[in-house]
């Protein structure tokens, strides 16, 4: 809804930068369990050119939360995130803790995470935009359901006051005001240089600068650099994949690793195996003809849910859409190259049933 509005009321400023998010909770035995530890990583298992880090979180029950963000702006298209996640499991202080351990439950999401240049025009006549379909994730501090609740509390005054004053039906011209004041504006500024820098100069370089550059805001209260392009949109950063050595992924063990298809299971997915398609393409001839050639169709890549498939038929290569596997993670509608892929909610509001995520 938020693509659409944004779209209709030509309210896009920079354009919005993306991570995917994959999340798995597992049980481990008490004596590994850690109530309350928090470990964040940076890179690992990623390239210096691709941006992302994973976590591991504590939690109560003998539960531990094990993820991997990767940044949607990568280059390779032979690149899965799915499989950078096991990866990042067989990680020398991960893979200890879940070993002879039991997962219960995978889910994945895109997050905004373009921060302050990305942020769109928030009002459009009779409405306005808040939380992360606005952008106010402050990804550099993994943080972003303060800001949520601090715009509804920000927009709901807004429309107090336009209220008040006897309006209606027409644009509330200080309803970002009325945000930015929560104290919105003044944090996703402090951090406003931090995605470009890593963008511009990779992972090692990229987070020694933004360590500087958040120092240096936190003690003056600014930064002297004003980085204020993202550049390309993600779907735009790919790579022919001749121009690339094409990644391979070992096969899931099983108990470690895994694949996508018992991974999925685990979302408790309720889809209508008739309903209708909501991964709507616009033109279905897209992925064959001009995708595959030049970026080797990167859809079953990108996608962790195994949703799309590239397969043969009389000869021929043919796009298959297993929309019942969709996790609406949204990361197809991100990042197809074509942007010939758009997500619409699915009937009847079907989907993952997430426990505990």
């Amino acid at each position: 809804l938020a693509k659409k509005i944004i779209g209709d009321f030509d309210l896009a400023n920079e354009p919005q930068k993306y991570g995917l998010g994959i999340k798995e909770i597992w049980e481990i035995p008490a004596d590994r369990h850690q109530p309350g530890k928090v470990d964040h990583y940076l890179g690992f298992p990623l390239d210096n050119a691709t941006a992302g880090g994973g976590f591991v979180y504590h939690a109560e029950d003998n539960k531990l939360y094990v993820g991997l963000v990767t940044y949607l702006d990568y280059a390779d298209p032979t690149l899965s995130p799915f499989g950078e996640f096991q990866r990042f499991k067989q990680h020398p202080s991960v893979a200890p803790l879940l070993e002879g351990a039991t997962r219960i439950s995978y889910g994945a999401r895109a997050l905004t995470a373009g921060g302050w240049q990305s942020i769109p025009n928030l009002a459009f006549p009779g409405g306005g935009l808040i939380g992360c379909s606005a952008g106010f994730m402050n990804a550099p501090r993994l943080k972003a359901i303060h800001n949520a609740i601090l715009s509804g509390i920000g927009a709901a005054d807004a429309v107090t006051d336009a209220i008040n004053a006897g309006r209606q039906h027409d644009l509330i011209a200080d309803y970002a005001e009325h945000i930015f004041r929560t104290g919105i504006a003044k944090e996703l500024q402090g951090v406003a240089n931090a995605k470009p820098l890593w963008s511009r100069f990779g992972t090692v370089l990229g987070s020694l600068a933004i360590g500087a550059d958040l120092w240096i805001s936190t003690i003056f209260g600014r930064s002297p650099l004003k980085l204020t392009k993202h550049g390309k949109p993600d779907f735009a950063k790919l790579k022919p994949i001749a121009s690339v050595t094409p990644r391979t992924y070992p096969k899931p063990d099983g108990k470690l690793t895994f694949d996508r298809a018992s991974s999925v299971f685990l979302a408790n997915l309720a889809h209508d195996e008739d309903q209708p398609v909501h991964l709507r393409l616009a033109d279905p001839a897209i992925p064959i003809r001009a995708n595959l050639p030049r970026f080797g169709e990167p859809a079953p890549l990108y996608c962790p849910a195994g949703v799309y498939e590239v397969a043969e038929e009389g000869g021929e290569s043919v796009f298959r859409i297993h929309a019942a596997n969709c996790v609406h993670c949204k990361t197809c509608d991100i990042k197809d190259p074509a942007q010939n892929i758009t997500w619409v909610p699915p009937e009847g509001g079907s989907g993952p049933n997430y426990s505990g995520m």
